[in-house]
């Protein structure tokens, strides 16, 4: 039975003579149009610039085309792959009455060869037999993303320009110590206070000051170091005047129940709530898999392995590869300061029984399994109200 917010297939009949449908393979300048049109042989292809409005025109004309041959237009049905211009096209359609799906490019079949062709022509070939799918209520043909408001999307960019902050702030301080290790120093922090006094009275391993050149770029980076810091900052005392002015909004009472939980900050509580846990996603199992926290077995014959996790959920829950393991590394992280502070929660009691045997494979298998408990536990948290069995809150402030 199809779940209400089941994106895998349309819940609505396809009456093909009364509905045009329309692909589009998008680009940074021009878009290709593909549609199927009640009452006309043939299947047009058309190639625009990427205007929207230009776009909207050649719908019309096609539901003109479907008219003149004595169909009745009741519905237009567009498509095209999530990707760089977002879910903008979709809002702006849907504003004008047209229905307007976004496709998760990965959950597209492809041809297996080795070798494929492959132009925008062919895509949209494919898309247009994806999408037919999906209209028909056929599952597995492809899924569609939900469409999120301008609102929604604009929740997400302050931990998203942050998360790029701290990428920068790495990046600069690992090429300062790159530069002053090839001079024999070691042990300077530049993110300290007064590292850009310090600078001056270094010296190299042979006992002369730092060389002018070097010195000069030193200085730069240090300066673009404070100027990345000062951002962060920015970011963290903007997020809590939000949380502190608008209690009333869900994201915000969400981001403070989690933050209760002594081992989760802000940081983190913000990234899941607006990343995942604010999505009305069905039952645990779309929780996990959303996170990328599910498994990919390969079967065939007698033949059974397990492949590791499937990493098809967001990436910014986040995933990546850690030192330690494979998978999503917020929630590995997360999993790890879990057991540190929640040391009598029945989930770090689950763990330690898990890896009874102290190997260090275990341990690091085990740590994903414990992350997806932990996940769905924080998800029934903020939905439910339900705290996790011996978990520690933080006193209300």
């Amino acid at each position: 039975m199809p779940q209400p917010n089941d994106l895998s297939r349309s819940l609505a009949a396809l009456d093909h003579d009364s509905t045009l449908i329309a692909v589009i393979e998008m680009s940074q300048s021009t878009w290709l149009v593909a549609g199927i049109v009640p009452g006309v042989n043939r299947q047009p292809l058309k190639k625009l610039a990427a205007d929207e409005a230009t776009l909207l025109q050649l719908l019309y004309r096609w539901r003109d085309e479907a008219t003149k041959a004595g169909r009745t237009i009741d519905r237009i049905a567009v498509a095209y792959e999530a990707g760089r211009d977002g879910f903008w096209l979709a809002r702006w359609l849907r504003g004008r009455g047209i229905e307007a799906h976004v496709i998760h490019p990965t959950s597209v079949a492809v041809s297996r060869e080795h070798r494929r062709a492959k132009t925008d022509r062919l895509d949209t070939e494919l898309l247009k037999r994806a999408f037919l799918g999906w209209l028909r209520g056929e599952p597995r043909h492809c899924s569609m993303a939900k469409i999120p408001t301008p609102e929604e999307e604009d929740a997400k960019r302050p931990n998203r320009e942050r998360e790029n902050l701290v990428s920068e702030r790495t990046r600069i301080v690992n090429r300062m110590k790159s530069t002053l290790a090839r001079l024999g120093l070691r042990g300077f922090k530049p993110t300290l206070r007064k590292a850009a006094e310090r600078l001056d009275r270094l010296r190299t391993a042979e006992g002369v000051p730092l060389p002018p050149n070097t010195l000069a770029e030193l200085r730069r980076d240090m300066a673009r170091l404070r100027f990345v810091m000062d951002q962060i900052r920015e970011i963290e005392a903007a997020r809590l005047i939000r949380l502190e002015q608008h209690p009333e909004l869900a994201s915000h009472a969400m981001v403070r129940l989690l933050a209760r939980v002594i081992g989760v900050g802000i940081e983190t509580a913000d990234m899941l709530v607006h990343e995942i846990l604010s999505r009305n996603l069905r039952d645990r199992k779309a929780v996990a898999r959303y996170a990328g926290l599910t498994g990919s077995p390969d079967e065939s014959g007698a033949r059974r392995r397990e492949k590791g996790l499937a990493r098809a959920g967001n990436a910014r829950v986040p995933h990546g590869t850690s030192p330690w393991a494979k998978g999503p590394r917020g929630m590995i992280q997360l999993a790890w300061r879990f057991l540190m502070f929640q040391k009598n929660s029945a989930l770090a009691q689950w763990y330690r029984r898990q890896t009874t045997d102290s190997r260090g494979t275990t341990r690091k298998t085990m740590i994903v399994a414990l992350a997806r408990k932990l996940l769905v536990a924080l998800w029934r948290l903020v939905t439910t109200g339900e705290v996790p069995e011996g978990v520690v809150l933080r006193r209300v402030a």
